[in-house]
C-alpha cells in the first residue's frame, strides 16, 4: 500500500507541475453560435447536435478564404527561385520556431524568415513589379524536415539545426547563424553530479532519435563502452514533442534528463524553474545552428551565405533576436496542492469502467478530467458547466445522452462526458481511415471548439495539402488558422498528461512484476 501511495503522489505532482506550466489563453470567440469557449479551454454546449455533418455552402467559401495555394514540388536554384517570385521555408510547429494563431506568426524562423524576405526585396528587385518577392512557410513534422527537403516541398529546411555529419550525406548547410554551440544536460534537481564522461555511464536520457543530441550521445557510448562501462539508456521521445516539451517534462520531474542547445534551455529556464541545466559537461560544444538546402545549389547557397553574414548571432539583428527570446519568455505561476494527491487513486477505476464502456483508452478520458478539472467534481463555470468533464447538466439530460445527477455524482458526470465523446466520435469521426487515436483526439478538439468548427479544420487541411484524418501536423496547424491556439494547447496538453499517466502506470506494472533469474 506504501508503494502505491508513493506512485499516486508522484503521479499528482508530476501532473499538477505540468498542468500549472500550461500557457493561459485569454478566451476566444469561434464563430459559432453553438458554442461559447471560457478560459483554459472549456466549452459550454448550447445544444448536443450543433452541427450537420457536411460544411455549408457559405462554410466552404469562408473555408477558400484561408486556404493558401499548395506549392508544388520544385527543386532547383535561386535563378528558379527568382523567376516563380517565392521561397518557402520548411519549419517544425513550435512554440519556439514557428506557430500560428489565428493566422498570426510567431516565432524564431518567422523573423529570420521575414528578415530575410525584406532582405531579398532590397538586394534582388522583384522581376515581378507588381508583387514583391515572398518567404512562405510550410510546417512539417521535425523528423520530416531533410526528407521533405530533399523531395522539393521546401527551399530551405530551418527550426534550429545542428551540423552533423549524418546529415551533410543528404543536404547542405549554409553558413551558420550561431558556432559554438553547446548542448546541455538538463535535468531534475536531484539528479547525481555529472562532471565528466564515466558520470553518464548507466543513465537514462531521454531524446527524440531525429535529433542532432541522439547522434552525439550514441557516440559517447561507444565511448563508455571502450572504457569498460555500462552506456547510457537512450529513451526515443515521441517524435510529436520539440525540446521544450520535453523540457517541460524534466521540469514536472515525468522524465529525468533530456539533452538540449543551451540557447534553449535559457529561453525556458525563467519559465521552467524546477529543471537544472548541468554545465559541468558539455554532450557537445561545438554546434553549429544553421539552415539546410538541397545539394548542387550553388546560387541559393551564395545568397543565404550573404544574408547569414548580416543577420548571425553576433550582428545587430541577431543580438536582437536572441535577446527578445532568451530575455522575455512568458512566466506562469506554478501552484501545488496537497488535495490533489487522493484524486487519481479515488477516480481511476471510474474512468477504467467509462473507457471500456465508450471504448476509449481510460487514460485519454482521465488526462481530458485533468485538463477540464484538474480531476474536480467541485469545479463550476460561470456558464454553467460543472465536474470532472465540464459538461452543461442540460446537455447531459439530452436524450442522446439522458444521463441525470451530474453536479454531484463523479461516476455519472465521467460518463456523461465519455458518452458526449462518443456521440461526437460516431457522428463526426466515423471515417475508417482515422485510426483511434486520432479519432480521439480529434473528438478532443470537437469537445472543445465544437463539431462544426472540427469540420471546418479537417476540410482546411484537407484544402491546404495536409491529412484530414490526422491530427498531430495536420488538422491542428487549420486549427490555429481558424481558431487560433486555444483548441491546439487544449490536445496538446490532454495528450501530455496522457503520457504522463501511461509512464507512471507502466512503471507501476513493472513494479508488480515478479523478479527472474
Amino acid at each position: 500500500m506504501q508503494k502505491k501511495s508513493k506512485w499516486i503522489v508522484f503521479l499528482l505532482f508530476v501532473l499538477l507541475v505540468i498542468g500549472s506550466l500550461v500557457f493561459k489563453y485569454s478566451p476566444l470567440f469561434y464563430g459559432s453560435d453553438d458554442i461559447s469557449v471560457e478560459k483554459g479551454g472549456h466549452v459550454s454546449i448550447k445544444t448536443l447536435d450543433v452541427a450537420p455533418e457536411q460544411l455549408t455552402a457559405s462554410q466552404e467559401a469562408e473555408i477558400d478564404k484561408l486556404v493558401a495555394p499548395i506549392p508544388p514540388n520544385w527543386v532547383g536554384d535561386f535563378d528558379g527561385i527568382r523567376k516563380r517570385n517565392y521561397i518557402r521555408i520548411l519549419v517544425p510547429y513550435s512554440k519556439t520556431f514557428f506557430s500560428v494563431d489565428r493566422g498570426k506568426q510567431h516565432g524564431i524562423d518567422y523573423d529570420f524568415g521575414k528578415a530575410l524576405e525584406k532582405w531579398i526585396n532590397k538586394k534582388y528587385p522583384s522581376q515581378v513589379k507588381t508583387r514583391p518577392f515572398a518567404v512562405l512557410f510550410i510546417p512539417v513534422k521535425r523528423d520530416q524536415l531533410l526528407p521533405d527537403l530533399v523531395a522539393g516541398k521546401g527551399d530551405i529546411a530551418a527550426g534550429g539545426l545542428t551540423v552533423t555529419a549524418d546529415r551533410q550525406k543528404d543536404v547542405d548547410f549554409v553558413s551558420p547563424f550561431a558556432s559554438g554551440v553547446r548542448e546541455v544536460l538538463v535535468t531534475v534537481p536531484d539528479y547525481p553530479p555529472v562532471s565528466k564522461i564515466d558520470d553518464l555511464s548507466g543513465k537514462e536520457i531521454t531524446i527524440r532519435a531525429s535529433s542532432s543530441y541522439f547522434e552525439h550521445l550514441t557516440a559517447i557510448n561507444t565511448r563508455l563502452k571502450e572504457m569498460g562501462l555500462q552506456p547510457t539508456t537512450i529513451i526515443s521521445a515521441d517524435e510529436s514533442l520539440e525540446s521544450e516539451d520535453l523540457l517541460e517534462m524534466v521540469n514536472a520531474g515525468l522524465i529525468q534528463a533530456t539533452v538540449v542547445d543551451r540557447y534553449l534551455a535559457q529561453i525556458w529556464l525563467p519559465l521552467y524553474t524546477e529543471m537544472k541545466i548541468n554545465d559541468s559537461l558539455y554532450i557537445n560544444d561545438t554546434g553549429e545552428l544553421a539552415w539546410a538546402i538541397r545539394k548542387d545549389s550553388p546560387q541559393l547557397s551564395k545568397m543565404l551565405n550573404s544574408f547569414m553574414k548580416e543577420h548571425k548571432v553576433g550582428t545587430t539583428f541577431g543580438n536582437i533576436l536572441v535577446k527578445r527570446y532568451v530575455e522575455n519568455p512568458e512566466r506562469v505561476l506554478n501552484p501545488t496542492s496537497k488535495e490533489e494527491m487522493q484524486k487519481f487513486e479515488n477516480l481511476v477505476e471510474l474512468f477504467k469502467l467509462h473507457g471500456n464502456t465508450y471504448n476509449f483508452d481510460y487514460l485519454m478520458l482521465m488526462a481530458q478530467g485533468y485538463q477540464e478539472s484538474m480531476l474536480d467534481q467541485k469545479a463550476r463555470s460561470h456558464r454553467g458547466a460543472v465536474g470532472i468533464m465540464q459538461i452543461l447538466p442540460s446537455t447531459a439530460a439530452d436524450p442522446v445522452i439522458n444521463i441525470k445527477g451530474i453536479e454531484k455524482d463523479p461516476a455519472k458526470n465521467i460518463e456523461a462526458g465519455a458518452k458526449y465523446l462518443r456521440f461526437l466520435t460516431d457522428k463526426y469521426l466515423s471515417d475508417e481511415d482515422i485510426t483511434p487515436s486520432n479519432q480521439t483526439l480529434m473528438a478532443f478538439a470537437a469537445y472543445n471548439a465544437g463539431p462544426g468548427n472540427l469540420l471546418k479544420f479537417r476540410r482546411l487541411a484537407e484544402k491546404s495539402g495536409q491529412d484530414p484524418n490526422i491530427w498531430f501536423h495536420n488538422v491542428e496547424y487549420a486549427a490555429a488558422r481558424i481558431t487560433g491556439q486555444e483548441t491546439v494547447k487544449y490536445v496538446a496538453n490532454i495528450y501530455k498528461y496522457y503520457l504522463a499517466y501511461k509512464l507512471v502506470t507502466a512503471m507501476q506494472e513493472s513494479q508488480k512484476k515478479p523478479l527472474t533469474n
